[in-house]
């Protein structure tokens, strides 16, 4: 982890100096402190890029599991390689990646794949891209002398499209029976043009070079066979934001239909279970933390028995999603024998009207008895994660939540989790518009002042909410935007000036650019 030793920008040798061997010690005690590592070399081995801080890649399942499916592959291997911490403040931090494990530098490596979570994470994959002095955009690129760069992960789920300038090829859908597959081809086939042509052919993966780039014609989203599920961590470790946790799938996809969510039914088709005696088994004697993961783990129709016997064991249990109308005594009576002490479900929309709107299931009735159970149990307080700047939403919507989360206050402490509403493509909300920056901070001021003293509100800003629906509702030209900012620092400023940029005549793809005023709203 680079430190703040050197403050003069000036001063830049100086600075990789330190940066360089502050970074070294940091990953050295990193990975002296973790558990289950995997140690392989191979003939072939891939950078494996999660475009976060290293605190969050291993507190990503998919990325870990990817990870294991290469390491376990006769014939690769793979190094992992992360944002530097100090970069996810300010793009230009980061320092010349390296594998964590060798400390090779990415551009030596001849293939490199990236997880992409969400929308905001392309742009860091740039600045990794350009601190390793490979070309980002792929028509820059010459096939025989930079690295192959690949993606996938969640993100694709949605939209893929603005990752298309950056990528030779995209990995749709869930990956990690199709990644050992790609990489077979680039392993067997040297010449760039040849690999592109196999690879078009492969299903689930999005050549841009070949196939047109346009949404309707994206390969479909892939599905791997239910024994390979499920997916479960190879590394713990003390310095990831899940400490020390073991992550095993407890289900994958959902059965609900919630109409902004990129998971519901339609998209991952259903909910595939993992029987309780396989989470159990899978679970490391000396794991006293186990994370239950999930789009909708709390609907597992074991998941009471499966908390309680883990529970009976002496870890604690973390679960991903816990849906309030799932919540009920003997559930939540377990979750505190299991360590809860912050019972956290989902409001969702801020008033019933606006719940319904979402389809989702809880009603007032369900939040109410979820105050009550965490009093019960002694939570030290609830917590809700709510959306607000929805569609049709009205100053009614907000005061009907400020009356209801008033009430329940005076049963448990009650903190607000609030993320403006962001429409993504794949879902059934994908033709809906962000409310605008305006329209979201009045709302959001609203609910604060009629909480304050009471709840305790945190929201993601509204601003970069804003940035995150632009390049979600965009197409492969919004990479030229995004290419944009990150060089520029990837602050809120940089993009809404590379944004702006298409008003000025640069052709970054858009049809219209977003106004900021308070009745904004955006048009791709």
């Amino acid at each position: 982890m680079a430190s703040t030793v050197c403050r003069s920008r000036n001063d830049e040798d100086v600075k990789k100096k330190f940066d360089r061997i502050d970074r070294d010690g940091c990953i050295r005690r990193r990975l002296t402190d973790e558990v289950g590592r995997i140690d392989k070399q191979a003939p072939f081995t891939v950078a494996l890029i999660y475009p976060s801080p290293y605190a969050v890649a291993m507190s990503s399942l998919g990325y870990q599991r990817i990870y294991r499916a290469i390491m376990e592959s006769p014939g690769f291997a793979c190094e992992r390689v992360m944002l530097d911490d100090e970069a996810e403040r300010d793009l230009r931090a980061q320092a010349r990646p390296i594998g964590y494990e060798s400390r090779k530098p990415l551009e030596a490596f001849a293939v490199v794949a990236a997880s992409v979570a969400y929308e905001l994470e392309i742009g860091r994959l740039v600045r990794l891209l350009d601190a390793a002095g490979i070309p980002a955009l792929r028509e820059q690129r010459r096939g025989d002398r930079h690295p192959f760069v690949l993606a996938g992960g969640p993100l694709t789920f949605s939209n893929p499209l603005p990752l298309a300038p950056f990528c030779d090829a995209i990995v749709i859908g869930e990956a990690e029976e199709i990644m050992i597959k790609v990489l077979r081809i680039l392993e067997s086939i040297p010449r760039y043009d040849e690999r592109l042509q196999a690879l078009a052919r492969v299903s689930h993966v999005f050549v841009p070079a070949h196939h047109p780039a346009h949404h309707p014609l994206v390969p479909p989203i892939a599905k791997v066979p239910s024994e390979m599920i499920p997916a479960w961590a190879a590394i713990r470790t003390p310095h990831a934001v899940l400490s020390n946790m073991f992550l095993i799938e407890a289900e994958r996809g959902c059965s609900r239909r919630c109409t902004y969510c990129v998971m519901q039914r339609s998209a991952s088709g259903g909910m595939r279970l993992v029987p309780k005696e396989t989470i159990l088994r899978l679970i490391p004697k000396d794991a006293r933390r186990v994370g239950l993961v999930g789009a909708a783990v709390s609907d597992h129709p074991n998941i009471v028995s499966i908390v309680s016997e883990l529970a009976d064991q002496g870890r604690e249990v973390g679960l991903s999603s816990l849906r309030p109308d799932r919540l009920n005594d003997d559930f939540v009576g377990v979750l505190a024998r299991a360590g809860y002490r912050t019972l956290t479900t989902a409001m969702d929309g801020p008033s019933e009207r606006m719940r319904e709107r979402l389809e989702r299931k809880a009603k007032e009735n369900h939040l109410v008895r979820a105050a009550e159970l965490a009093k019960k149990y002694h939570m030290s307080r609830l917590k809700f994660y709510l959306m607000i700047g929805l569609p049709d939403e009205t100053n009614d919507d907000i005061d009907e939540c400020i009356r209801l989360v008033t009430e329940l206050s005076k049963i448990v402490p009650i903190a607000l989790g609030v993320g403006p509403f962001c429409p993504k493509r794949n879902t059934p909300m994908a033709s809906e518009v962000f409310a605008g920056i305006n329209v979201v901070e009045k709302r959001l001021e609203r609910l604060r002042r009629g909480l304050r003293g009471r709840v305790d509100v945190r929201s993601v800003s509204a601003k970069w909410a804003w940035v995150e629906s632009m390049i979600a509702q965009g197409g492969p030209e919004v990479g030229y935007a995004i290419l944009d900012a990150a060089r520029h620092g990837g602050h809120f400023a940089a993009y809404k000036n590379a944004f702006s940029r298409i008003d000025d005549g640069v052709q970054y793809g858009f049809t219209k650019m977003v106004d900021l005023s308070d009745d904004s709203r955006q048009t791709i």
